[in-house]
Order: structure tokens, then C-alpha cells, then sequence
């Protein structure tokens, strides 16, 4: 276990962190990495192993070596410094300050991604305190824009530009948690895989027309006839080999007829998956590709016909289905050839990780030396991850974080997001273990 001194620098390093404004959109990363890289320099980190750099002065990223003995391939340890944006009218407290109530660590960024950036640093500069001797090199890499992507997404310019500095066997990453209901932990899950996220813009342009004179021809009904038909559609359900394995592993976690329906989803079961998809929204998005109206425009005027009605879709893609099948369903449910189905961008989703033997059984020994009877449980996220581009680029990537949420009370981008403070602690103590149980390499 940390001392009560290693405990209170990963309270300091994630209290600076969440004190840095770096929302997506408005915010810079750069400051929260020149901190993080002053408390490594301090910690004896020599200049030729730190990296500082991005593609704008304001999207930084960092990148830190430990080395090893070199007896294997690095692991990579990887956490965004971006958030989502966050509006002090909309919080009861200021989330931009690291508030400890009730036992809770509240702030933009406590859950998504800062803690995890905080516990790597502070970890790394408790290896080096202790004189840790790793077979292999560590590296921590706290990167730009996860939560917008776009053209300064740390992890794609690195792997574009930096790739050796981060080429690792694996990379550990957030996207995996434990589950807990009640304060009962359930499952410490690891990610092995991801849905994609493929945004469309669903479009109908009219000539328009003085609103005295309404015709059918409105474009707003059009768009509105398509987003309804949408509502009431859902993708098939079905499972796949990291599904399968998560379902098999929950119905030995849960009790009563739960129990009986995630062991019938695991083989196949269509019914037991339509049970499922209805009693729980996580089941539900689990089980399929889903697609929702997430903005909307329309009209120009109080009194002239819309010349344009048109809505974001924002869709969240299993890893078998392609961008060509969701985008022809699409096209099929809202049949109305008025309306234009247009993918923005350029998605895109990548293959899962191997269900690694010797992570996951390092994964479930440190559980069940902190947590004993949690299970540790491979899980597809629903949401979306930098682990894209990794494993895209051939870098496997689990996301784990022993960071425990209730699992009807998770507030990732959310109003006064929040981790329980001794779950903080727990998971700078798994983590630390973990990474250093990884970093020995039998018979190497």
C-alpha cells in the first residue's frame, strides 16, 4: 500500500490537473503536461527521456520513459489531459476545483481522464523513488483532444510523427472500470474492445416560401418524419467472442433470473437478448449498433417556410458492423428520398485485442488481492477511446483502471462528475501493482 505521503502527491498531481482548464474546445493541454513533466524533472527524470510536444503550442502531449532492462517490449500507459467542456451555471460547485465532500473527489475530469493521468505520474515517480527494476521500459504518454478527435488528437499525431517514442507490446488505458451497485463491488472490467463512433447530418434542403402559404413540401416534416421512423428502429442484436465472454462472466456475477438471462445471451439466445436490451440501457448498447438525434437546426425566419431542416446523428458502432451497412440501413428506415444521409468525416474502428492470458491473469491475481471475490471481466466499451488508434495501428489496448462507479451513477461529461476518494486511492494501489507485476518478464 502507498504511504500516506505517495498518497497525498497523486492528491496533489490530480488536484493541478483538474485546476487546469483544458476542455476540448476552449481549454490547452499544455500546462497540465509542463506540470506533469516539472514533477518528473524534479523526481530525477533525466531531459533525454521526457518529451514535450504536439502539433499547436496549445495541444501538447507527454511522453515519459522508465527504463528497463530491455528484456521485452515497452508497455505503454496512456491517459488524456482533455475534457469536456463544463459551465460553472451548471454545476452546484466550481468544476474546475478539485472539491472533497462526503466522500467524493468532485471536479471536471475527476473520472474522465485525470485520475488515471495523475496515478501514472505519480506511480511512475514512486518506481523511481524505490529504484524499481523493470525487465522492460514503462511509458507514460498524457495526450492531446481524446474527446473531440480531430486534427490535434494526441495519440494519432504521436503515432504519426513520435511513433518510437510510444511503440509498445500493449497499452494499458482508460475505458475499462470496475461495476458496483449499492457500494457492493460487482467486477473489475477490462476493455479488450470498443464501439466506433460514425456522426451523420440528415438534411433536407426546400426553395422555401412566405409560412401564409403552407405546402406539404415542408422540409422540418421531413426531417421530423425521418427522426421518428429512426426512434422506433433498432439494429439487430447480436454478440460477439468479447460480449459472449463479458456476458458468460456477469452471469456468474449476478443473482436470480439476471443470472439466467446474460448466461442465455452468451450462447445466443435472441429472446433472453431482447430481455436483456429492454430491462438496461448498458445491456441494450451493448447488444447493438445504436444511432441518435443529437442536434438539431432548422428555419429562418418566424414567418417563411424552412429552407433547410437538418440533425446530427451520432451513431456508436460494433467493430463487426461496417459505415457502409449503417449507412444504408439508415437510408432504408427514414425512406424519404428528401432527406440526405451524409457521413461526416472520416470514421473509422479497429479490430479488438487479443483476450491476452497473461494481462488478464495478472489483471484478476491484483484484484483478488485488493478485492477479494471481484471478478475480473473483458468487456466491450460502449463509448469510444483513444485505444482506436492504437490498435488500428497495431498496439493492443486494454483499458483498466480499478477506479470502482456505481454503475446507475456514472457522470463522465456530466454535471458535478465525481470518483469516491477512497476508490482514488485503490486504484493508485492496483495500478502501481499491476504495472509492476506486467514489467517482470518470467524467463525473459
Amino acid at each position: 500500500m502507498p504511504t500516506e505521503p505517495e498518497r497525498q502527491l497523486a492528491r496533489a498531481i490530480y488536484k493541478e490537473m483538474i485546476e487546469i482548464k483544458s476542455g476540448y474546445t476552449t481549454g490547452a493541454t499544455t500546462p497540465v503536461v509542463q506540470a506533469a513533466a516539472r514533477r518528473l524533472k524534479a523526481a530525477g527524470f533525466a531531459d533525454r527521456d521526457i518529451f514535450v510536444g504536439g502539433p499547436t503550442p496549445k495541444k501538447a502531449n507527454l511522453v515519459v520513459r522508465y527504463r528497463g532492462a530491455g528484456r521485452a517490449r515497452p508497455i505503454l500507459l496512456l491517459a488524456h489531459t482533455d475534457v469536456v467542456e463544463a459551465k460553472r451555471d451548471d454545476w452546484s460547485m466550481d468544476p474546475f476545483v478539485l472539491n472533497e465532500k462526503d466522500g467524493y473527489f468532485y471536479g471536471r475530469g475527476t473520472g474522465d481522464d485525470k485520475a488515471q493521468a495523475a496515478i501514472w505520474i505519480a506511480n511512475l515517480i514512486r518506481y523511481k523513488r524505490q529504484g524499481f527494476k523493470s525487465d522492460r521500459d514503462i511509458i507514460v504518454a498524457l495526450t492531446a483532444d481524446e474527446e473531440g478527435g480531430g486534427p490535434y488528437n494526441g495519440v494519432e499525431w504521436l503515432l504519426k510523427n513520435k511513433r518510437d517514442l510510444i511503440d509498445a507490446d500493449y497499452a494499458l488505458n482508460e475505458g475499462g472500470w470496475g461495476e458496483s451497485v449499492d457500494g457492493t463491488k460487482l467486477s473489475n472490467d477490462v476493455q479488450v474492445s470498443e464501439k466506433y463512433v460514425v456522426n451523420y447530418r440528415l438534411e433536407v434542403r426546400n426553395k422555401g416560401s412566405h409560412s401564409s402559404l403552407p405546402v406539404a413540401d415542408n422540409a422540418i416534416y421531413h426531417l421530423a418524419g425521418a427522426l421518428d421512423r429512426l426512434s422506433r428502429f433498432g439494429f439487430p442484436l447480436k454478440t460477439n467472442d468479447v460480449t459472449r465472454a463479458y456476458f458468460r462472466a456477469m452471469a456468474d456475477v449476478e443473482k436470480g433470473a439476471v443470472s439466467g438471462d446474460l448466461a442465455a445471451v452468451a450462447t445466443g439466445d435472441t429472446s433472453a437478448m431482447r430481455r436483456v436490451a429492454a430491462a438496461s440501457t448498458g445491456g441494450n448498447a451493448m447488444l447493438r449498433t445504436t444511432c441518435v438525434a443529437t442536434m438539431l437546426e432548422g428555419g429562418h425566419a418566424l414567418n417563411a417556410l424552412p429552407q433547410l431542416a437538418a440533425a446530427t446523428v451520432n451513431c456508436r458502432v460494433l467493430p463487426e458492423d461496417s459505415v457502409e451497412y449503417v449507412t444504408e440501413t439508415l437510408r432504408r428506415v427514414i425512406a424519404d428520398t428528401a432527406v440526405k444521409v451524409i457521413v461526416s468525416g472520416a470514421p473509422r474502428g479497429a479490430p479488438p485485442s487479443p483476450m491476452r492470458e497473461d494481462l488478464l491473469s495478472a489483471v484478476s491475481t491484483v484484484t483478488a488481492e485488493l478485492w477479494p471475490g471481484v471478478a475480473t471481466v473483458p468487456m466491450m466499451v460502449m463509448g469510444a477511446t483513444d485505444g482506436m488508434y492504437l490498435r488500428a495501428a497495431g498496439i493492443p489496448t486494454y483499458g483498466v483502471q480499478g477506479i470502482f462507479y456505481d454503475r446507475d451513477d456514472i457522470r463522465f461529461h456530466g454535471r458535478d462528475e465525481r470518483v469516491k476518494v477512497q476508490s482514488f486511492y485503490e486504484a493508485q494501489t492496483f495500478l502501481y501493482e499491476l504495472v509492476k507485476r506486467l514489467s517482470s518478464v518470467p524467463n525473459a
